[in-house]
């Protein structure tokens, strides 16, 4: 059976950059693919102003995500401005609703970016969230309540590090040496981002950038090319392996 698995990370092309290979992957068999940012971008630029830039990034996160017949959502925070509150989870509550995945991907809580550790907390708590009907999104979306949680994976940190430069350990990983191709088409659509990772990150090209990172996740896995997750079991959530199951041939377990 297909499922709708949705990644919901910071920015535009967070997805692509951590777990493009895997989405490619999955929209490969058959599974709906959702991609979506809680930013649409709006301080990823010096030369544009924060609404150009946000409707470039957009823009440019549809066109990424139609590479592998993705839909691609934005949920309207503004960068460096995602906070864990109430009407942030409601938010996040409205678009699980409306979206409706068996799977969701999000960021590791621990991170290097405010951001991406803001976006793991919401969504943690959103898909505790999002099946309790008197939780009321309605100021945001009119979607019913789920009838049940979605399974829920932390996918790696950036270098798979968090912000003290500790290791962040996967609890198993993906083989996506087959599936760098379009991970690679889907990252070169966000080319606003060239010259602005340049100069603000220090990346001389993201697109080696992310090779490299997955190149070490697959020495650990013992392959090329490899992205890693953990997934979430705390009650009341899903604890059956349902992703794992759904990357076949691909899935390499980690834990003994």
């Amino acid at each position: 059976m297909t499922k709708r698995i949705l990644s919901l990370h910071a920015h535009p092309d967070d997805a692509e950059f951590l777990i493009g290979g895997s989405l490619a992957l999955l929209a490969a068999r058959g599974h709906t693919i959702l991609i979506a940012s809680m930013t649409s971008g709006d301080c990823g630029s010096d030369i544009y102003p924060p609404a150009e830039i946000s409707a470039i990034r957009r823009e440019e996160g549809a066109r990424a995500a139609a590479v592998i017949g993705a839909e691609y959502h934005s949920l309207g925070f503004s960068d460096l401005a995602i906070f864990v509150d109430d009407p942030s989870r409601r938010r996040v509550t409205a678009a699980l609703r409306r979206l409706r995945p068996d799977i969701v991907l999000t960021a590791s809580p621990s991170d290097y970016h405010c951001d991406h550790e803001a976006t793991s907390r919401l969504v943690t708590d959103a898909i505790f969230a999002c099946s309790a009907p008197n939780y009321l999104t309605h100021d945001f979306d009119a979607a019913p309540a789920l009838p049940a949680l979605p399974h829920l994976y932390y996918v790696d940190p950036a270098e798979g590090r968090d912000r003290d430069g500790r290791v962040v350990q996967p609890q198993f990983m993906a083989n996506v040496t087959a599936w760098m191709d379009p991970k690679r088409r889907m990252l070169t659509e966000h080319d606003s981002q060239r010259a602005w990772l340049q100069r603000q990150h220090g990346m001389d090209n993201f697109l080696e950038i992310m090779d490299h990172w997955c190149a070490a996740r697959g020495q650990l896995a013992g392959v090329p090319f490899a992205e890693g997750f953990r997934q979430y079991t705390g009650h009341p959530y899903p604890r059956t392996p349902l992703l794992q199951e759904l990357l076949g041939e691909a899935l390499i377990p980690l834990e003994t």
